[in-house]
């Protein structure tokens, strides 16, 4: 089976579906590889209730690292499928979805594959609620073996990077909603992902909160080089992207970008 044909020493990918070792020649006249993508998806399809409904129907995507991709759709359109997709969250029913050369779909740890590789931004914060900001920070460092000291100096770091330092000792109740999903995003951001995933991350917030928390999420994928891809059903968010993608009914209906 052509979907299990590696290529050793190089790459995760199957050889008929990845483009990527062939060269091209560039306006120099010097022979260039093609970018490998951080994430590649191949005809994905996910299934419920026993293939009676098709949240997602042959879903064909690359994204490379870096870039900034807002994914939009009604209602229903499967952008929140492919949400748990991309974040290791689900399994396709087929299809294949390979993260950084890694196929998730054979891979079996795919806890620890989030711990390293995926940061996560919901509407709500799902902070907790009886612990600090600090606290709330740190606790994706924990599995890490990392020492307290580090730790410490980890979690301070990005608490400043998102302008609380003055609130680490406080806890979520006693925070705005704008101050918790920065906390959100710190704690997205503490582990140096790949890729942080924003799931409406503005949608229970006011639009002048709103618009701080997207420009802080521009600035923090801006200084890491984090790929940020955020889910949203608002044209005016969406358009913030580098690219677009939009869904409808399962499908790519459109992939552009905006510049």
């Amino acid at each position: 089976d052509f979907m299990d044909a590696y290529i050793e020493n190089e790459n995760a990918y199957p050889y008929d579906e990845y483009i990527y070792n062939e060269t091209f020649i560039g306006e120099d006249g010097e022979e260039y590889y093609y970018e490998e993508p951080l994430i590649s998806l191949f005809d994905v399809v996910k299934e419920y209730d026993k293939g009676t409904v098709k949240a997602l129907n042959g879903i064909n995507l690359d994204i490379f690292e870096g870039e900034f991709v807002s994914i939009i759709g009604p209602s229903g359109s499967g952008k929140s499928t492919l949400l748990n997709m991309l974040g290791a969250l689900d399994k396709p029913t087929r299809g294949k979805i390979y993260i950084d050369g890694i196929d998730l779909v054979k891979e079996k740890d795919l806890s620890q594959f989030r711990q390293e590789k995926i940061g996560f931004v919901f509407q709500l914060h799902n902070l907790i609620p009886n612990l600090s900001v600090f606290d709330n920070v740190q606790i994706p460092l924990l599995p890490t073996g990392m020492s307290n000291k580090e730790m410490k100096e980890k979690a301070s770091e990005i608490i400043r990077a998102v302008g609380l330092e003055d609130k680490k000792k406080q806890r979520p109740n006693k925070l705005s909603g704008g101050q918790r999903q920065r906390v959100a995003i710190a704690r997205a951001l503490v582990n140096n992902p790949s890729i942080i995933l924003a799931d409406e991350p503005t949608g229970s917030l006011d639009s002048k909160t709103g618009e701080m928390i997207l420009n802080l999420l521009m600035e923090m994928h801006e200084r890491y080089n984090v790929t940020l891809i955020i889910v949203t059903h608002d044209n005016d968010v969406a358009a913030l992207a580098e690219r677009t993608i939009k869904i409808k009914d399962g499908q790519i209906i459109e992939d552009k970008y905006n510049y």
